[in-house]
C-alpha cells in the first residue's frame, strides 16, 4: 500500500532536516510522496523538488506551505498544496506574511530582554541562516544561552500561548491565506483543527466558515489524533463536502515524538487521498 505525508517542515522554517534530507528520509521510510509545508515560506521547495527529481524519479514532492493566521484571537493554520510557488505575484503577497512574522519576532525579543533574558533578532537570524524564524528557534536559543533547561520549558514558562513573553500574530486572517492559495492555483486545507481545542458546535462553525471562505480540504488524519478525532473530522469532511488530507507535521528533533509518515506510531495516509487532491487540482484549473 502506497502511503504519503502531506504536512512536513524543513530547515526553511522550523524543522531540523534540510529539504534534501527530508526527501531522503521519506524515501528511506518507503513513502511515495510528501508535501513540504514550511511556515509562511516557499524557500525550501526548489531544493526538495530538484533533489527528488535528480535522485528519486518515482517520488513526488508536493509544493506546499502552511500559513499561520489568527481567527477570533486564536491561531488557525491553513495549508496550501500544489501552489504555483514560482509565480511572482504570489511571492510578493507572501512577503507581507513574512514581514509580519519578523515584526512579531522583534517584539518577542524585546519582551524576553525586558524579562532578564537578553535576546536579539539578529542573533536568531545568524544562528538560523535562511530560515523563517519561529518560536521553536527562540526555544533553542533560550536553551543554548542557559535561560531554560529545555525547549518545552521555554514554551511553558515564557513564549507559549498566554505566557509573559508571548506576542500574538498580527491580524492575518485565514481568509487572507485562503485567498492567496487560490490565487496561486493551490488547494487550501484546514490544518489540524482538533488542536484548536474547540467544542463540537464551535468546530462545526469553524469548518463551515472556512468552507465558505474557499477551503476545499481538511486534515482529518494527523499525528496526534485519536481514532475518535479521525471519525469526527471525517464526519465534518463528509458534511461539508471537503477533501481529506493529513500528515505528521514532522519537525525533526524539534518534535522528537513525531516521526515522518507515522506520527506517534499509528498514522498512515493512503496514496488515494493524494490522488483525490490531485484530481481536484487538475479539474479546477481547466
Amino acid at each position: 500500500m502506497k502511503t504519503v505525508d502531506l504536512h512536513t517542515h524543513s530547515t526553511a522554517s522550523d524543522g531540523t532536516f534540510s529539504p534534501s534530507e527530508l526527501v531522503d528520509l521519506a524515501v528511506k521510510k518507503g513513502l511515495s510522496a510528501i508535501a513540504l509545508t514550511d511556515h509562511d515560506t516557499v524557500d525550501g521547495l526548489e531544493e526538495a523538488i530538484r533533489h527528488s527529481e535528480e535522485n528519486y524519479p518515482d517520488f513526488e514532492v508536493v509544493p506546499g506551505i502552511e500559513y499561520s493566521t489568527v481567527r477570533n484571537g486564536k491561531d488557525v493554520h491553513i495549508v496550501g498544496l500544489y501552489i504555483d510557488y514560482k509565480d511572482e505575484e504570489y511571492r510578493a503577497g507572501l512577503q507581507e506574511f513574512i514581514d509580519s512574522r519578523t515584526r512579531r519576532n522583534r517584539k518577542i525579543c524585546e519582551k524576553l530582554t525586558d524579562a532578564g533574558m537578553p535576546v536579539t533578532y539578529e542573533e536568531l537570524v545568524e544562528a538560523n541562516p535562511g530560515a523563517v524564524i519561529t518560536r521553536a528557534h527562540f526555544g533553542r536559543l533560550l536553551l543554548a544561552k542557559g535561560y531554560v533547561k529545555s525547549i518545552s520549558e521555554a514554551f511553558d514558562r515564557f513564549i507559549g500561548d498566554r505566557c509573559p513573553c508571548y506576542v500574538p500574530r498580527e491580524k492575518i486572517t485565514p481568509q487572507m491565506a485562503i485567498e492567496q492559495i487560490l490565487k496561486a492555483k493551490g488547494v487550501p486545507i484546514l490544518a489540524h483543527p482538533v488542536l484548536y481545542g474547540l467544542g463540537k458546535d464551535a468546530m462545526d462553525k469553524l469548518v463551515h466558515e472556512m468552507k465558505d471562505a474557499g477551503v476545499v480540504g481538511i486534515e482529518a488524519l494527523y499525528a496526534t489524533y485519536t481514532p475518535q478525532d479521525e471519525r469526527d473530522m471525517k464526519g465534518l469532511a463528509e458534511k461539508y463536502d471537503l477533501l481529506i488530507s493529513g500528515g505528521s507535521d514532522f519537525h525533526g528533533s524539534n518534535k522528537p515524538h513525531i516521526d515522518l509518515g507515522t506520527g506517534t506510531g499509528r498514522l498512515s495516509i493512503q496514496y488515494d487521498y493524494l490522488e483525490k487532491i490531485k484530481d481536484y487540482k487538475n479539474n479546477s484549473n481547466r
